[in-house]
């Protein structure tokens, strides 16, 4: 069978948008972060009460959250609304949070930009990096690729890893400035450094893709196994190819075989296609066609592309029709348990 997948995924983003609890070390911060949440509400709700501005983000935050209370998002906006409308920029965040997402309001992207603004000309960094998601977007704003990469610098610059990462995407796919891999790689190797688990792929895919630094499968490796470690599974699935063509490491069709069954059990296309090619070619499992058919049809009711289909169903026509229903039993099941255990 021909390889469908090239064999370095593309540079992905991760385009997570992020809220903030108040930080310090106050009675209610130290029992929250021991998970004490009967402690930390008894701490902050009569502090909120009385009109403390972070207090009431730290409540909104709870019950956001559903820690100590019931999840109730309406409760953490009402919050969260009187801490912000007092200039608490944390609080002016988790609202254009709420706006953004649709939880506890109507959603309202132009709202959401709003209360980001506001809290930008606090130099809230978290701010900073969601409004550059806005403008990446194009959510409550027009798409401006140049404006998503000024606020993304500069919470970059203050050492927001998702906001690094992004600007090693945009320079690396030239958004809204010139194409430059060095410029990339830079962003990539601050953003990989903290352990961001995006930013340690695209770093892998830069080392064994030969993008703006020289090919190096070993440092390629060490940067999937990072983010693989932390569950990535596009990482995982690329480190599975390095173990099966034994690139930067011995070849080891076991040790593919098993970052594969990682991928594929978080719904990795690519890691459905390997998984099926590795028991129809019996690479680091015993050969097995029935199984090889199930992940191949799995990934069949998944993707949208038809070449990938129409290459894969004709796997099945070789097949005793006995085969082929016994292959759709077990994926029906396989998706039943969640792809876990298949």
């Amino acid at each position: 069978m021909k390889r469908r997948l090239v064999l370095y995924s593309l540079l992905l983003i991760s385009i997570v948008f992020v809220g903030v609890l108040i930080f310090g070390s106050d009675k209610g911060m130290v029992a929250y972060d021991k998970g004490d949440y009967e402690t930390a509400l008894r701490e902050w709700r009569p502090r909120a009460e009385k009109g403390e501005p972070s207090a009431q983000n730290s409540l909104g935050w709870m019950y956001d959250q559903g820690h100590g209370v019931p999840q109730d998002f309406a409760v953490a906006v009402k919050w969260y609304q009187i801490s912000a409308e007092q200039g608490n920029s944390r609080a002016q965040v988790n609202l254009a949070l709420k706006y953004a997402h649709g939880e506890g309001v109507p959603q309202n992207y132009h709202v959401a930009v709003k209360w980001y603004q506001i809290a930008t000309e606090q130099g809230n960094t978290t701010a900073q990096y969601n409004l550059g998601n806005m403008y990446y977007k194009g959510q409550g704003v027009p798409q401006d690729y140049k404006a998503a990469l000024r606020w993304y610098r500069f919470a970059a610059e203050e050492g927001i890893g998702p906001a690094q990462d992004m600007l090693g995407f945009m320079h690396s796919k030239g958004l809204g400035v010139p194409q430059d891999y060095k410029k990339a790689l830079h962003w990539f190797e601050l953003a990989a450094e903290q352990g961001l688990d995006v930013a340690q792929f695209n770093l892998g895919v830069m080392y064994a893709n030969e993008k703006g630094v020289s090919q190096d499968y070993k440092a390629a490796i060490k940067w999937f196994t990072l983010a693989a470690e932390q569950g990535y599974a596009p990482a995982q699935n690329n480190l599975g190819n390095m173990y099966r063509e034994g690139q930067g490491t011995d070849q080891d069709y076991e040790t593919a075989f098993n970052w594969f069954r990682f991928a594929a059990e978080q719904r990795n296309e690519e890691g459905y296609f390997n998984l099926g090619r590795a028991y129809l070619n019996g690479e680091g499992i015993q050969e097995d066609d029935i199984r090889a058919l199930m992940w191949f049809k799995i990934l069949i009711l998944e993707t949208s592309d038809q070449s990938t289909m129409e290459t894969l169903l004709n796997v099945g026509k070789a097949m005793p029709a006995a085969k082929v229903a016994k292959a759709h039993v077990l994926a029906r099941e396989c998706i039943d348990k969640n792809y876990k255990g298949c």
